[in-house]
């Protein structure tokens, strides 16, 4: 049974718990919220300008499109402001500053009517955040960036949270994402040929959850959670916001969702940042995740950041960080 808290107040320490145990919470926009999505929507109105950007799709061809978002995006990901916002929020849900690690809010697309479904808009399939490298403390937290509907929405598959699944999972490995596929999602239109890994057997889709959640609403729920983008038929664009969060004592401890199925090697926790200062975890509380050897470079990636290319926001280039 998957348990739905709406708007709960309680103790980070006891919401974590509930979370690993496969229940989701849906809370209403708070002031950072609702800040980072107006931050996200300046950027993304000013970059599609003329176009609305919901719509952009049916005047755009798919390569300017692409080529849009490949600014886009990375530039809001790894802006200070962005980054701001993030930690105001973690504070506002009641998570200790000096012991949350968070890491940066990516911003997402999902064009309807299969415009674009590779590479920088990649549509996801079913998976679990554990099947790439995430540590099974991870927590997720969603949110839309535009008010939704049922058909262009994230969903849920809770059956799966304590059934396992044959998966490619056995195939990735962090570091390797980080040296040969991140940077290159731009280059993906037609197909996608990357290693992502899947379901190898046919599942169920239904049951599902579907959480239609107004703009700046984010929903929290684990990453071993089973989850994937519902097939876009509304006839606008979705954009969304999601980042992750670890606990300091439950990383150390090794505490989470319980592992059912993942293979995956290497591990995204050298990208967290603590919440009080942007420091990262201490390298002996993230080596023991480590199954695998890989080069320093290649164990944090380290984006390109191209600024934008009109517009008063632009100006703020020099702020984004890697």
């Amino acid at each position: 049974m998957t348990n739905i808290f709406v708007d709960a107040t309680m103790p980070d320490d006891e919401r974590r718990q509930k979370l690993y145990q496969g229940a989701l919470f849906l809370h209403s926009p708070t002031p950072s919220l609702n800040a980072l999505v107006a931050f996200a929507r300046e950027l993304i109105e000013e970059a599609f300008h003329p176009d609305d950007p919901r719509t952009a799709q049916f005047e755009l061809p798919v390569e300017r499109y692409v080529e849009i978002l490949a600014r886009l995006k990375p530039f809001f990901i790894h802006h200070a402001r962005s980054k701001e916002l993030v930690q105001g929020t973690l504070r506002e849900f009641g998570c200790d500053p000096e012991l949350t690690y968070f890491d940066v809010p990516r911003l997402r697309s999902a064009t309807s009517n299969d415009y674009l479904t590779t590479g920088i808009a990649f549509a996801f399939h079913p998976h679990r955040d554990t099947w790439y490298s995430a540590p099974p403390c991870q927590l997720n937290w969603w949110l839309p960036v535009y008010d939704i509907a049922p058909d262009n929405g994230l969903a849920f598959h809770p059956r799966y949270f304590d059934e396992a699944i044959k998966n490619g999972s056995r195939t990735y490995n962090y570091y390797e994402w980080n040296r040969t596929s991140r940077a290159s999602a731009a280059q993906h239109i037609k197909t996608d040929t990357r290693v992502q890994p899947k379901p190898e057997q046919e599942i169920a889709l239904d049951p599902q959850i579907r959480v239609i959640a107004p703009s700046g609403g984010v929903t929290i729920f684990s990453g071993a959670h089973l989850h994937s983008s519902v097939p876009n038929t509304s006839g606008v664009t979705r954009f969304s916001i999601d980042f992750r969060t670890v606990h300091f004592a439950d990383v150390s401890s090794r505490r989470g969702a319980v592992n059912i199925d993942s293979e995956s090697t290497g591990t995204n926790l050298r990208d967290f940042l603590r919440v009080a200062d942007l420091a990262r975890l201490p390298e002996e509380i993230v080596t023991p995740y480590d199954q695998v050897e890989a080069p320093a470079e290649h164990l944090v990636y380290q984006p390109t950041i191209v600024p934008l290319p009109a517009g008063d926001l632009a100006a703020d280039a020099a702020q984004a960080s890697a």
